[in-house]
């Protein structure tokens, strides 16, 4: 449904362009009297328009064949219709044309075509030709391209957020691993702390089952207790089994915080601590407690070493808060010590004491990093809502998706700018240059009024040829003109008028076999 109403919106936009630009022809050749510029402008965007979709390269060679008409001129008029005509179909051809090579092609071929163009007809010219290349240059060229551009970047783009959704996906499951992870050990610190109270009760039923001073009935019951026993014992070995996913934790089910940051400060890291003993905490939340302390620790190993560190335990009759602390690093992290499934497991273990986790980097001068556990002696496990899964994954750092998504924005933002404003600045430096030109031109080519009146019919060129400027008046007069003798050559120069003044006036020089049988002085203002 999307794809056919973006196709539907894509032929109304063609069709709106080719009235445009069809009215913009009718409107601007209508200048001409000659009634083949109306004519070929709108065969040439009607053809255009009708190819652009199925072939752009034609629509393109089309579009880029009317600039010839530079070179003619139509009567040394410059047809407006045809830059605006240009802009559009090489805009449009840029989006869908795959092949650069055919563009080359076809735009040299009339480069070469329009030189003979030029020369042959009287009232063109190199300088016409010329005239020729830079609109091609600027109204064929520079949008082609930046249409190619724009459809590489759209293509990039998709790749790129195609890409950046598979990592965030990948990065989620990564997350998910950690948490089932997290409940496995967990499911086998049960199996641990449970087999082994199981074990206990089977013992303690088998002792009274064989002791003395008891009734049958008595005997009998002990030995159905011992039988369960065993049997909830290898019912949860089983279930443990089945639950796990790696190696059970090599460290004790319920270890000594004392000793886990003694055996910590051992390996190296200068440590301040403070320890409460766990004796009022339920063996869930102790286990916690040991795990927070173990992970925070490890991290400060891999992400801060050298960093002095501090830990505070505190435990009372209702909650245990574990607190470390931990300075920045005098030489760096170690380098590729990054790792997020710690803290993802263990906010999954302490969410599910009912507590509360935060870690992330401290404010101020002394900086580093600080985590921080709450947990409840009688709670039951936090609810996890999306809102509560993406802060805590915050804490450990903006993830790889994450980070590439923000660079790729980032960069279609820069490449959007750079395809706008480089076009835009090449422009400016083409006026710019070619106002500098037409400024040197113009006083260069300008005759004194005093060497023009010297000038006499007649007389022979080459006699006053050191009072004539080494340039002629390009800017001359559209109308005004007298009519030109037969067979004479004229020459144009410019007079004392100002190149601000609107209506230019030009000298002229006519002459035959080499002498000079007619000067005049005409301008647009007939003055």
């Amino acid at each position: 449904m999307k794809e056919a109403a973006r196709r539907w919106r894509s032929v109304v936009f063609d069709v709106l362009a080719w009235f445009l630009l069809s009215l913009l022809v009718v409107i601007d050749a209508s200048n001409n009297p000659s009634r083949w510029e109306l004519a070929g402008g709108l065969v040439a965007v009607a053809v255009a328009a009708v190819t652009l979709r199925r072939y752009p390269t034609f629509a393109l060679a089309v579009t880029m064949s009317t600039a010839v008409v530079v070179a003619v001129g139509w009567g040394g008029r410059v047809a407006v219709w045809e830059v605006f005509f240009m802009v559009a179909m090489a805009y449009r051809a840029g989006l869908r044309t795959t092949r650069v090579w055919l563009v080359a092609v076809v735009c040299g071929g009339i480069v070469l075509a329009g030189l003979p163009v030029a020369l042959l007809v009287p009232a063109a010219g190199l300088e016409a030709w010329a005239g020729m290349l830079g609109v091609m240059a600027f109204a064929a060229v520079t949008p082609w391209l930046l249409g190619r551009f724009v459809r590489t970047r759209g293509a990039l783009s998709r790749t790129g957020w195609r890409l950046a959704a598979e990592m965030e996906s990948r990065q989620r499951l990564v997350a998910d691993q950690a948490r089932l992870r997290e409940r496995a050990r967990i499911a086998s610190d049960m199996h641990d702390s449970l087999g082994h109270e199981l074990s206990l009760i089977a013992v303690r039923a088998a002792a009274l089952e064989v002791a003395g001073g008891l009734a049958e009935p008595q005997r009998t019951a002990a030995g159905e207790l011992r039988e369960s026993a065993a049997t909830a014992t290898e019912r949860l070995r089983e279930i443990i089994g089945v639950l796990r996913e790696d190696a059970a934790p090599v460290e004790p089910v319920q270890g000594d915080l004392g000793e886990l940051v003694d055996r910590a400060r051992a390996s190296g890291l200068l440590i301040q601590s403070q320890v409460d003993d766990l004796v009022a905490a339920p063996p869930m939340v102790a286990r916690a407690a040991y795990r927070v302390l173990q992970e925070a620790l490890t991290n400060v190993a891999k992400h801060a070493p050298g960093a002095a560190v501090t830990v505070r335990v505190l435990s009372s009759a209702e909650t245990t808060e574990v607190r470390v602390l931990n300075a920045a690093p005098p030489a760096g992290p170690l380098p590729g010590a990054s790792g997020r499934r710690g803290l993802i497991g263990l906010r999954e273990r302490v969410r599910l004491v009912g507590g509360t986790l935060h870690a992330g980097p401290r404010t101020g001068e002394l900086g580093g990093f600080e985590l921080v556990a709450r947990l409840p002696h009688d709670a039951a496990p936090v609810e996890e809502t999306p809102e509560s899964r993406d802060a805590a994954e915050a804490v450990v750092g903006p993830s790889t998706a994450a980070r590439e998504l923000e660079l790729a924005r980032r960069d279609v933002r820069r490449s959007l700018v750079q395809a706008i404003v480089i076009p835009l600045l090449m422009f400016g430096v083409v006026i710019a240059g070619g106002g500098l030109v037409f400024l040197v031109q113009w006083s260069d080519s300008e005759l004194p009024m005093g060497a023009y009146q010297q000038l006499r019919i007649g007389a022979p060129r080459a006699s006053f040829a050191g009072l004539l400027p080494a340039r002629q008046r390009i800017a001359k007069p559209l109308d005004g003109e007298p009519p030109v003798p037969p067979g004479a050559n004229c020459e144009y120069y410019g007079t004392g008028r100002s190149w601000t003044n609107s209506d230019y006036a030009v000298y002229r020089l006519c002459f035959v076999d080499g002498r000079l049988v007619e000067k005049d002085y005409y301008s647009e203002d007939r003055r």
